[in-house]
């Protein structure tokens, strides 16, 4: 698979999105949230990765949600590793501030296993789905699995994210009314490395 694949769903991932047009619309459902996909430099990961933050619009500097996500070749597909951050608040607005971005650091994140997306393109748009049943999470006091699938195109990012109890299967926490939708405001495209053909973006 060649770097120009790989390229491409990582020119659609980055950006700044919102679901805006989805809140208002219905608003009893679904609140205004922000998605922030903002490339790291190359070195961090020795290739491409993303700093991500999820927020809810009336408060950018409490995001709900941060990760790390490493792109990589594997088995001809594409597999975005997931990483946790250690003292995750410290790092809090680097989605859309690039002055605590460039504080990020390899040695802070760890790697949450059995929770790489898995992604595979279909014309003009990408699906990418979690791999397994075994990204575990706690929550409410019950061991869940997460179903995630996730749509993406150059502007647009679906995405539905859903607790599932590991013993009886039945849904936890998630979406009960569908899948966010989401349009991107920025691309951060221009931000992402440069790479040759043949740099080969595959596991250590």
């Amino acid at each position: 698979m060649s770097n120009s694949l790989l390229l491409d769903l990582a020119r659609c991932m980055a950006g700044d999105f919102s679901n805006y047009q989805q809140s208002s619309q219905n608003p009893q459902d679904f609140a205004h949230i922000r998605i922030f996909f903002r490339p790291l430099p190359f070195d961090f990961f020795g290739g491409i990765g993303f700093y991500s933050e999820q927020t809810y619009d009336y408060d950018l500097w409490t995001p709900y949600r941060q990760g790390i996500h490493r792109l990589i070749v594997q088995n001809e597909q594409i597999y975005i590793e997931n990483y946790g951050l250690k003292n995750a608040y410290l790092y809090a607005g680097a989605g859309h501030n690039l002055d605590i971005l460039k504080t990020l650091k390899p040695d802070c994140i760890e790697r949450r296993y059995n929770c790489s997306m898995i992604f595979s393109k279909e014309q003009n748009l990408w699906r990418g789905n979690v791999e397994g049943n075994q990204c575990l999470i706690e929550r409410n006091g019950r061991q869940t699995y997460l179903v995630s699938e996730v749509e993406l195109t150059e502007n647009t990012w679906v995405s539905l994210d859903r607790g599932m109890d590991l013993n009886t299967h039945e849904q936890v926490w998630g979406s009960v009314h569908g899948p966010l939708r989401f349009e991107k405001r920025t691309s951060f495209a221009d931000e992402l490395p440069i790479l040759s053909e043949h740099q080969c973006l595959t596991p250590d």
